[in-house]
């Protein structure tokens, strides 16, 4: 019996469902607009717009995934439908018998142990690894827009102390917790338990 554990809500249902993250083609004039745009203006403007034409979508995509914010915003350009109306059209019913099981507990507690886990990624070398990247010139890639990354490389480029750094990484990663809840309460038929009862502090 397989069983999968983690991973974000989208690719869950991609698992699960008969969804297709992208139907529409590829409409080029209007993407290399977009991409123009994003390397003039970066992308708060971008996700801004899709904020007040897709805001379902806007909910379920990190700022950083530029990527995702850019075709969201072409599909809508393209067809006058947003992304989540054409993923809404899409087959509801899992393609297989599952059970979904999320694990919860206090929103305060859960935050005290996101912010202990970027304590413990920084004990183990997140800001040492991120410097090889930077020093390699890894830059203007996917993976370096990833929370954890963005948030080292404004650090290492000056943009921000380590501590401030630091602070918004834990901050960005409590708000991406806080997406994945949302998106999981809205749009899966999810089985909760509440682990605040199992967990201490001294298990973090």
């Amino acid at each position: 019996m397989p069983i999968i554990v983690g991973g974000t809500g989208l690719y869950i249902q991609s698992v699960l469902f008969d969804y297709q993250f992208s139907e529409e083609p590829s409409n080029h004039p209007i993407r290399e607009s977009l991409e123009l745009r994003l390397q003039e203006q970066g992308i708060d403007p971008l996700f801004r717009e899709l904020e007040q034409l897709d805001p379902a979508s806007a909910r379920n995509i990190h700022p950083n995934n530029y990527r995702r914010v850019v075709r969201a915003l072409e599909v809508y350009h393209t067809t006058g439908k947003t992304m989540s109306e054409h993923q809404a059209n899409q087959l509801k019913d899992p393609l297989y018998n599952v059970t979904l099981i999320g694990l919860t507990m206090d929103r305060e507690r859960l935050y005290e142990r996101i912010n202990y886990r970027v304590d413990l990624m920084m004990e183990e070398g997140l800001l040492e690894e991120v410097t090889r990247l930077y020093e390699a010139g890894v830059e203007g890639v996917q993976s370096i827009q990833a929370i954890g990354y963005k948030e080292i490389y404004d650090y290492l480029e000056g943009r921000a102390t380590l501590e401030d750094a630091i602070s918004t990484l834990k901050h960005n990663s409590r708000r991406y917790a806080k997406r994945q809840l949302t998106w999981f309460h809205n749009k899966m038929d999810v089985h909760w338990f509440d682990v605040t009862k199992l967990s201490n502090k001294g298990k973090k």
